[in-house]
């Protein structure tokens, strides 16, 4: 697959039309941008970087390589405590207007966030995601090895909403490189280069739609030990919703709510 990128200095820049419909992003909206540093150091053993949208805005570094996004505008901007993917789009206009036509909602942008384009959006269903047009803020491959594993859509209708989603982001279309979607162990699965970047889950497949889940998308990072990062988000004002031997669903102290994954072992 060609991929395209411009040079800037020493550094290649990879732009959203090499990983389109890939998951590219993650970002966090806070209320305490100091209270989430403290926490995501203790937990992750993050490092910060400050960006020119001002004080109220970092950049999460894992081993040097930016990671994630954290800002802290849930009281300024009257926004729920969050975290939310990114997928990168050609077009922002044209991935907000695909959404709109297919009953989705527009809650933000596509507002111009140089060095490219974001906007947020929920589908049909309620869950927010956000979309990016423009160069990527990490390499992608060394984003996806830094850390998230992948994300996962917790929602009513796992087809449904695969549609729904394929249809804005070009899934399984005719263009080089999209990401390919498949159906194994009760989910659909998003692969994007061979890799899983996201699963659609809506319980067993012979069950009727739960009209009591609350459709959403579930950040899983990958950490050494999942036990541990557990065992540490209790410590720092953080909780615990479910544990399992190599998994566990938290929850900042801000009430933001992600998973760890313990990395497997090769």
């Amino acid at each position: 697959m060609n991929h395209d990128r411009t040079s800037v200095g020493a550094q290649d820049v990879v732009s959203t039309h090499s990983v389109f419909g890939a998951p590219c992003w993650v970002s966090l909206t806070s209320r305490d941008i100091k209270a989430t540093e403290d926490f995501y150091t203790a937990l992750l053993g993050w490092q910060w970087r400050k960006v020119k949208l001002g004080d109220h805005f970092r950049i999460a570094l894992a081993n040097g390589v930016p990671v994630a996004g954290i800002a802290a505008v849930a009281g300024m901007w009257q926004m729920a405590v969050a975290w939310t993917p990114y997928f990168a789009v050609p077009d922002a206009d044209v991935a907000v207007s695909r959404a709109r036509e297919r009953g989705g909602t527009a809650a933000v942008g596509p507002l111009a966030f140089p060095p490219g384009r974001a906007a947020l959006l929920a589908d049909r269903d309620g869950a927010t995601f956000g979309i990016w047009e423009g160069e990527l803020v990490s390499n992608w491959e060394a984003w996806r090895q830094a850390s998230p594993t992948f994300i996962r859509l917790h929602t009513r209708n796992a087809f449904d909403s695969a549609i729904f989603y394929g249809e804005i982001l070009d899934w399984a279309s005719e263009r080089p490189g999209c990401c390919e979607v498949e159906y194994e162990g009760g989910e659909v699965v998003l692969r994007s280069r061979g890799d899983v970047v996201a699963r659609i889950d809506s319980g067993a497949a012979e069950a009727a739609p739960d009209p009591s889940v609350r459709p959403h998308w579930q950040i899983h990072f990958a950490v050494d030990d999942a036990a541990a990062c557990a065992r540490a988000a209790e410590k720092h004002g953080g909780s615990v919703l479910r544990e399992s031997d190599n998994e566990a669903i938290l929850r900042d102290p801000d009430g933001a709510q992600f998973t760890v994954t313990s990395r497997l072992e090769r």
